[in-house]
């Protein structure tokens, strides 16, 4: 793609302006910084990959910006995506983060300019480099809806906040004559879907006989909309086809204990392993590991108690605290299984299948008649960024031998350089994470602190991802739920912060933490 002659120069750039994209625009905004929102609004996620009867998971207390809470913050109901997008938007408007965003505008292409490895530019072997150099480092390509022509910016810095969700759909394989061609009804993934209002997903539902592939928080929404279009004796049942299954609650309380006492304390998460524990820490956290089992088995006992998994067969095999540790618990929704009781939602636990002209085919021979198959498959975010990243860097992304992005503090990959990607790794508040991972870039790049050596950064993300390992299969999501205080902690740390936040020993020992413990004083 040739670059055009009248080259846009910048300091930062920014990439994507859903949660992520705000929280770093806030915090980077003395610098000017562009940021490049393909879409005609911002709200990412939210905005793209909600239906109609989305919701956060979490009360909105725990979904807030530091230094700007919810007007209605001890309203205790989970908000929907609609106040979700108004809260962005307020946040947007309250610290005028719109005049950086060019809206309608697709980075197509990114191209780096500067030395070939990140030893070579401006640094001594086995350091990083310069974050802000002086001259550009990434020339960025984009492209506008409005037209066709391709303008070039060039950045000393790019901050890139696509996150993993949306855009690139994953789409499972099939054999040969086996896939979707050969189905004469409708195929959709859950990306389109979200495009459909109230009225039209109604529509696409009602009468049919629909199957939704998956059994995560989409598909098991998604499930529980075609079923609400349905009732009375004309609706035809869902049938969720589940390959891996997942732990679902109702609720954040456990045998009338809050959840929270569990995992979000310092406490709580003194019986799990971390990264760069002491030896004494070590040894009592092996002591203290039976621990972790109990605490497993009573919440696991508490769900099998509350929900009717094991009538459905719906009782994963693998522990709870595996789930928790790899960000994939799910809020059942209330009428979810009453909706199964009257025989509009059912189960096919099924590992391999296939279409055929009138529905899909499993491995034990039985077949499944529908009108509409909708993917709620999840999405390929690294994709994404392989399709705008040139060799050797999209090569980089990936850990050879876990196959984790090794990002350092969850912002920097050590062997690119002049890049942080923000929304990249998960917690069970995944805008606090962002926002502090934000906070953490910009007092970087305003030279507060530096970095280590990129040996020393690419060891402490080889701890991270082993210590995952070791606590969940699914590892590869890269989740830091049952060690977020300690990952806090190490940042708060490195920025010169207090890592211990609140206001006495109690509190710091047995009180949840949230993103309001991180507000700058």
């Amino acid at each position: 793609m040739d670059r055009q002659s009248n080259l846009i120069v910048s300091k930062i750039g920014i990439i994507g302006a859903g949660v992520s994209g705000l929280a770093v625009a806030k915090q980077l905004s003395n610098y000017n910084p562009v940021v490049f929102e393909a879409s005609d609004s911002i709200g990412g996620v939210w905005k793209s990959c909600s239906y109609n009867s989305t919701k956060l998971q979490s009360p909105r207390g725990d979904y807030e910006f530091t230094d700007f809470p919810w007007p209605n913050r001890d309203d205790p109901s989970f908000p929907s995506y609609i106040e979700i997008l108004d809260y962005l938007k307020s946040y947007a408007e309250h610290f005028d983060l719109m005049k950086y965003v060019m809206f309608s505008s697709k980075v197509v292409e990114v191209r780096f300019v500067g030395g070939r490895e990140p030893a070579d530019f401006r640094g001594e072997p086995g350091e990083y480099g310069s974050l802000l150099p002086g001259l550009p480092v990434w020339e960025v390509a984009v492209q506008s809806k409005q037209s066709d022509i391709i303008q070039w910016y060039a950045f000393e810095f790019l901050v890139v906040c696509t996150g993993k969700y949306g855009d690139i759909p994953k789409i499972p394989e099939f054999p040969h004559k086996k896939g979707p061609e050969v189905f004469e009804g409708k195929v959709m993934h859950s990306i389109d879907y979200c495009k459909l209002d109230k009225e039209a997903a109604t529509q696409l539902h009602k009468g049919k006989k629909v199957a939704v592939i998956g059994f995560k928080k989409s598909a098991i929404d998604l499930a529980l909309e075609c079923a609400e279009a349905n009732q009375g004796p004309e609706g035809k049942p869902c049938t969720m086809v589940v390959r891996t299954l997942h732990w679902t609650v109702p609720h954040y309380w456990v045998w009338g204990l809050p959840f929270f006492l569990f995992f979000s304390t310092r406490s709580s998460q003194f019986i799990h392993e971390s990264p760069n524990q002491s030896l004494l820490r070590a040894m009592l956290c092996l002591l203290l590991s039976p621990m972790r089992r109990v605490v497993s088995k009573f919440i696991e006992s508490y769900l099998l108690h509350k929900l009717p998994l094991q009538k459905y067969g719906l009782k994963p095999d693998h522990p709870f605290i595996e789930d928790y540790a790899s960000c994939q618990m799910a809020i059942m929704p209330d009428n979810f299984f009453s909706e199964a009781d009257k025989g509009k939602i059912v189960f096919k636990r099924a590992s391999k299948w296939w279409f055929n002209k009138e529905g899909l085919e499993f491995e034990d021979r039985t077949k499944v008649e529908a009108d509409v198959v909708i993917f709620a498959t999840g999405f390929d975010g690294k994709r994404k960024l392989k399709d705008i990243l040139p060799d050797p860097f999209c090569s980089l992304l990936e850990d050879a031998h876990s196959g984790v992005m090794p990002l350092y503090r969850g912002t920097v990959h050590p062997l690119i350089p002049n890049m942080a990607f923000v929304g990249f790794i998960e917690s069970v508040a995944n805008l606090h994470t962002s926002e502090l991972r934000s906070i953490w870039l910009a007092r970087l790049l305003d030279n507060k602190f530096k970095l280590p050596t990129i040996d020393r950064m690419l060891e402490q993300v080889s701890k991270e991802i082993e210590v995952a390992k070791r606590t969940t299969r699914f590892y590869k999501r890269h989740c830091i739920s049952t060690f977020s205080i300690n990952h806090s902690d190490e940042i708060c740390e490195e920025m010169g912060w207090s890592s211990w936040r609140k206001n006495n020993v109690l509190a710091e020992a047995f009180s949840p933490y949230g993103s309001r413990d991180y507000e700058l004083k």
